[in-house]
């Protein structure tokens, strides 16, 4: 059986736990900076539902559906960063899990879409008329 004082006392996994958590996440300051210096060094993917997709996205996020395994819409020499709704979504790190096997290197936006609502960043709303997910 394993409780969870098993865990915290294993210190070298947890430090490795963390250590992972650094290397593999990014935070919203850093992809706004990011974006507004050098956003043709990274992909951004929106794996939430499409319609919320068209309601508001990260600037330079393209929609890449959850169930979707084509990701011939992203550049594989450059980390793709991918987003969700939330931290509690799993959505963004089973994408990142899928890219990864697939040699794509990827990382997760620490909160989702709704921490970078909270710190008030740059939103881009889609028509729909105007947009064509085959692209």
């Amino acid at each position: 059986m394993f409780f969870h004082s098993d865990i915290t006392k294993d210190l070298s996994r947890g430090k490795k736990f963390f250590e992972d958590i650094i290397s593999f996440t990014i935070g919203p300051y850093t992809l706004d900076d990011i974006i507004a210096n050098r956003v043709n060094t990274i992909n951004i993917a929106d794996v939430r539902e499409y319609n919320d997709y068209l309601d508001g996205h990260i600037p330079y996020a393209v929609h890449l559906p959850y169930k979707d395994e084509k990701f011939d819409i992203l550049d594989k020499d450059k980390v793709t960063v991918i987003y969700s709704y939330s931290d509690s979504c799993p959505r963004a790190y089973n994408k990142a899990l899928k890219l990864i096997e697939k040699q794509y290197p990827a990382v997760v936006l620490r909160g989702g879409f709704k921490e970078w609502k909270n710190f008030d960043f740059d939103i881009i709303k889609t028509d729909s008329q105007n947009y064509d997910e085959t692209k």
